[in-house]
């Protein structure tokens, strides 16, 4: 990991994040209010898919069709492959010693009867202590997880904690952890690709230029990518929110939502906490904006109408609540 400290590396970073900023403060939010609504949730997904594969494909084939014996890309690969599988394998555990994770039989029998409700096999219950979140996880060692804080608990009422929880067995039904490991690769692959190639510049006085030319381009794609990757993640979040719905109803989902993105306004040191955790990608709420209260039909109707700053929003691996309670509502009956 000496690359940490190469002033290269940090250059590159820094070029590929001030990218995404200037396109997730421009073109992004553009682009997305033209195709949005012109496409079901499915054939964005699959849209968006074949885009993220085809682009990450096109560029890798072109780095390596040009760069020749420059870059040992099977070592790459399996080197980025070995540091995902491990985090895979080893995340779980990490989570339970981190959240003190435990097994809730309550929470459990809630667990069993909202996956009967979406005939999929009911996940480990656990009982976390953190602020009010819930959240998917585990591996083929470990078995799958539906973790819901003990705050949390206390702040729904059951139709709405079902909501939740059917939120986070829709992860699991669409192995959601599976799908984004592999998509994050691409945007990683990339990099590198294009980091080695820059480095190889240097040691190459007839074709240097080029390389170091195709190697920022590269660069410059792997953070476009990564964006269209988080994207995705989005896109995945309402397909979860799909299935809440499903277990419960509309207003169960709605209602839960709106309590947790009010309990982060209210408690805004809370919202850090999530804010700067590592793990946030896997949380139910994470696009830090926004105690327990009752929730009426105004309060959520008002949080529809927030205004969303669009370049939070296409840096997040979360929709806005704003724009998840009017997709909730966009949702025909099944």
């Amino acid at each position: 990991m000496m690359f940490l400290f190469d002033p290269i590396y940090i250059l590159l970073a820094m070029l590929g994040y001030a990218v995404m900023l200037m396109l997730a403060s421009t073109v992004a939010p553009k682009v997305a209010s033209r195709v949005s609504g012109n496409f079901s949730l499915l054939t964005s997904m699959v849209l968006l898919a074949i885009l993220i594969i085809s682009i990450s494909a096109g560029v890798i084939y072109v780095i390596l069709s040009f760069a020749g014996y420059y870059i040992s890309f099977y070592g790459l690969i399996i080197f980025l492959i070995a540091i995902n599988l491990l985090m895979y394998l080893i995340s779980p555990f990490i989570i339970n010693a981190t959240y003190g994770a435990r097994r809730d039989e309550a929470l459990q029998m809630v667990v069993n009867n909202v996956a009967r409700r979406l005939n999929v096999n009911p996940p480990k219950a656990v009982v976390v202590s953190s602020p009010p979140n819930a959240f998917a996880y585990g591996n083929i060692l470990t078995g799958k997880y539906v973790a819901v804080s003990d705050s949390l608990i206390n702040m729904l009422d059951r139709d709405e904690l079902e909501a939740v929880i059917g939120h986070e067995l829709g992860h699991h039904k669409h192995r959601d952890n599976l799908v984004m490991l592999l998509f994050g690769l691409l945007p990683s692959v990339i990099f590198y690709l294009g980091y080695a190639l820059i480095h190889a510049s240097f040691r190459d006085d007839r074709r240097g230029m080029q390389l170091a030319a195709v190697g920022f381009a590269a660069v410059i794609v792997s953070f476009i990518v990564q964006i269209l990757v988080l994207a995705f993640s989005r896109l995945r979040e309402y397909y979860a929110d799909f299935e809440g719905v499903r277990a419960t109803s509309k207003e169960s989902m709605q209602r839960s939502l709106a309590k947790i993105h009010l309990f982060y306004n209210h408690y805004p040191r809370y919202a850090d906490v999530v804010a700067e955790s590592k793990l946030k990608t896997l949380f139910i709420y994470a696009f830090v904006n926004a105690v327990a209260e009752p929730i009426s039909r105004i309060d959520i109707e008002r949080l529809k109408k927030a205004r969303v700053s669009p370049m939070q929003e296409f840096l997040s691996t979360h929709p806005p609540i704003p724009k998840r309670l009017r997709f909730i509502d966009s949702i025909r009956a099944f």
